[in-house]
C-alpha cells in the first residue's frame, strides 16, 4: 500500500522543516533584541555626552581662539597684549602694519601679512597691539581678531565657512607658522591666501608670525628636491606660500642702544623706582646671560625688577 505523501511531509517535517522555521524566528528575536540593545546604548550615550554647542556670535566679543575639535569660536576674556607706545624698535614695522590694518577695518583692500624673523622680536605682540589701536581709534568697523592654532591649519575651510555668514570683520592670526616637508596642512591656508576658487570672504584677513622667511624650513626644502623627480616644481608650491601674504615685515635683533630704549619705556609703564643707571646696568647684565637682546629679553627683564621691588605689573 503506497503510503501517502503528506504523511511522510509532515512526519519529515517535523524532523527537517520545522527547526529552519524555528531557527528563523530566533534570528529575527536575536537581530531584534540587538538592535533594541544598540538604540538603548545610543540613548544612554546621548544622555552622558555633553549638549551641542551653541553657535558663538564672532561680534560678542573682541578677540576668539578658534577650537578646531568642535568648530566652534572660545571668547577670550582679556587679550594679552601691551600698548603699542610701548613698542620700541619696530616702528617702521608697526606704521605699515597699523596702516594695512585701519584700511581693511575701513573697508579699503588690504593685505594678508607675514611677520617674520627672528624670535622674540615683538612679531605677535604687534599683531595684538595694532588690532587694540585700531579698535580704539574708531577708524572704522571693530575688528575681531582670532587666532587659530598652528596645528589647527587643516580646518581653515571651516573657519572660513562660520565667518563668511557674519557681519564681523575678522583678523585671523597664527603664530609661529611654519611646515615641514611631510606637512600637507599647507594646502588648506592657500583658501585663505586668495589661492581657491572661492578665494578667503572680504570681511576675513589672515596675518602670520614665523622664524621663516619663507615659512618652510631649509632642510624641509632641501629633503623636497633631493626626493623629487622634478626638484624645482617640488619646491616651488611650497615656498611661493609665503609669496601669497602681500604684505612681509622683517625682525632683526636690535642694538644695544634700541634695547635700552625698551627697558626704559616698560620700567616707567610698571613704575619702578630703580634709577636709571642702575637699571640700565642690570639690563646690560641680564642680555649678556641670556646671550640676546629683543623686546622679549627686555620684558622679562623687567618682570624680574618689578618682582624684586614687590611690584604688580599692569600694562593694559
Amino acid at each position: 500500500m503506497q503510503t501517502p505523501v503528506g504523511t511522510i511531509d509532515r512526519q519529515q517535517g517535523r524532523g527537517s522543516l520545522a527547526p529552519a522555521v524555528e531557527t528563523g524566528k530566533g534570528y529575527v528575536m536575536a537581530a531584534t533584541g540587538a538592535q533594541s540593545l544598540l538604540r538603548r546604548i545610543a540613548e544612554a550615550l546621548e544622555r552622558l555626552a555633553p549638549p551641542p554647542a551653541e553657535p558663538v556670535d564672532p561680534e560678542s566679543a573682541e578677540a576668539f581662539v578658534w577650537d578646531a575639535a568642535r568648530h566652534r569660536l572660545t571668547p577670550v576674556p582679556h587679550v594679552n597684549r601691551v600698548p603699542l607706545s610701548l613698542l620700541k624698535g619696530v616702528a617702521p614695522q608697526r606704521d605699515a602694519l597699523y596702516d594695512n590694518t585701519r584700511r581693511f577695518a575701513a573697508g579699503l583692500p588690504a593685505n594678508n601679512a607675514l611677520l617674520w624673523g627672528a624670535r622674540g622680536t615683538g612679531k605677535s605682540s604687534l599683531i595684538k597691539s595694532v588690532h587694540a589701536a585700531v579698535n580704539a581709534s574708531d577708524e572704522g568697523d571693530h575688528l575681531v581678531l582670532v587666532e587659530v592654532h598652528r596645528e589647527d591649519i587643516a580646518t581653515l575651510p571651516a573657519l572660513l565657512d562660520h565667518l563668511a555668514g557674519t557681519r564681523a570683520r575678522c583678523l585671523l592670526f597664527c603664530d609661529d607658522l611654519s611646515f615641514e616637508g611631510d606637512d600637507a596642512s599647507y594646502k588648506s591656508l592657500k583658501a585663505v591666501l586668495e589661492g581657491g576658487v572661492a578665494g578667503r570672504p572680504g570681511n576675513v584677513l589672515f596675518y602670520a608670525t614665523s622664524n621663516r622667511r619663507h615659512i618652510l624650513s631649509r632642510e624641509a626644502i632641501e629633503n623636497e628636491r633631493a626626493a623629487a623627480l622634478m626638484p624645482g616644481d617640488a619646491v616651488e608650491e611650497k615656498v611661493s606660500l609665503s609669496d601669497r601674504f602681500g604684505l612681509w615685515l622683517g625682525f632683526h635683533h636690535v642694538d644695544q642702544g634700541t634695547y635700552l630704549e625698551m627697558v626704559d619705556a616698560y620700567a616707567e609703564a610698571a613704575g619702578l623706582a630703580t634709577d636709571r643707571d642702575t637699571l640700565h646696568a642690570e639690563a646690560r647684565a641680564w642680555a649678556a646671560q641670556r646671550g640676546d637682546r629683543s623686546g622679549r629679553v627686555a620684558w622679562q627683564f623687567i618682570q624680574e625688577m618689578a618682582g624684586r621691588e614687590g611690584r604688580r605689573i599692569a600694562l593694559a
